[in-house]
């Protein structure tokens, strides 16, 4: 009975002792983390996928990728848990804000409790941004025989020092366009401007790569007003006295309407109306007795409505009643 207990307490403290011994025997054989670096996927002018594989051999992991256009690298993402298994286990890592066409090195790196891996150098180029155009007028509209400027940005890979060609097609925008000023070099930032000393009447405009002539602008319509002056035949009058409405609108345009309009609570309403008549010298004119039974703001508003001019106002009159 006691030699059979005794062989059976042996055999306790055996196992206990294989038991204990399991651990230690799993540290001292883990060791370093292998890792494979992949080839990048999903690049884009500003963005790429990073792949590769981390192995623990039994030690908690952590990998991250380092990157640059270097193989200083000089970056890297964010470190990530691989757990300590024996087997591989994929790594990935998204990257964003990088600078088109422009060649990235990087490499995957792993560590543990027994040391860090420094995976294979490999390299990826971001694609090129596509050429884009913008273009806007300032101001837009303009008034008639006065400046403005059409400028706009050329976006993309190589937008610096490139040709820009300025084209323009005139209402009732049916012919060709053609071009309307001489070709410029955008700036370092892609930045351009054709400054217009007048444009006769409403237009349309593009800007186009002369080497490159599907990299175009979207239209930019830019609008010409007529330009209205106005005179009264007093500023100062009694309740129910005639004030005479008069002066020019250029370019000339016989037989547009106009319209007296008087300012209440911010709204601008039509108290009298008329046409106007051509009188030579590249003008028309206007004149309209309007009987004042109201102080206030008023003003001319010129109409035209075949579309090749902007309708427009002239200044605003204050007229004082008397009483």
């Amino acid at each position: 009975m006691f030699r059979s207990s005794y062989r059976v307490g042996e055999w306790i403290i055996a196992s206990l002792a294989i038991v204990l011994a399991v651990p230690a025997l799993a540290q001292a054989q883990s060791t370093k983390p292998t890792v494979v670096t992949s080839p990048a996927a999903r690049v884009t002018p500003s963005s790429a996928t990073l792949i590769g594989k981390v192995t623990p051999h039994g030690a908690q992991t952590t990998y991250l990728f380092q990157y640059g256009t270097t193989t200083l690298y000089g970056q890297g993402t964010a470190p990530t848990v691989a757990g300590n298994g024996t087997a591989s286990v994929p790594a990935v890592a998204d990257l964003a804000g990088l600078a088109p066409a422009t060649v990235y090195h990087y490499r995957l790196v792993a560590r543990n409790r027994n040391g860090a891996v420094n995976g294979a150098d490999r390299v990826f180029k971001t694609k090129s941004e596509p050429l884009g155009l913008t273009l806007a007028g300032t101001p837009n509209p303009v008034p008639f025989g006065r400046p403005t400027v059409l400028g706009g940005t050329l976006t993309g890979t190589g937008n610096a020092n490139r040709q820009i060609l300025l084209q323009a097609t005139p209402f009732p925008f049916t012919q060709p366009f053609q071009p309307a000023a001489n070709v410029q070099l955008t700036n370092a930032q892609g930045q351009f401007a054709f400054p217009l000393l007048s444009v006769p009447l409403n237009t349309q405009f593009r800007v186009v790569i002369p080497s490159r002539p599907e990299v175009a602008s979207p239209l930019v319509t830019l609008g010409v007003a007529v330009r209205v002056a106005t005179n009264t035949s007093a500023t100062r009058v009694r309740t129910g006295r005639v004030v005479r409405f008069f002066g020019t609108v250029r370019p000339a345009r016989p037989g547009a309407r106009f319209a007296i309009q008087r300012s209440r609570r911010g709204i601008w309403r039509t108290v009298s109306g008329g046409v106007t008549h051509g009188s030579g010298g590249g003008v028309s004119r206007y004149t309209k007795r309007v009987k004042i039974r109201r102080g206030g703001r008023y003003r001319v508003f010129v109409e035209i409505a075949d579309g090749s001019y902007v309708s427009t106002a002239g200044r605003t009159v204050r007229i004082r009643r008397l009483f």
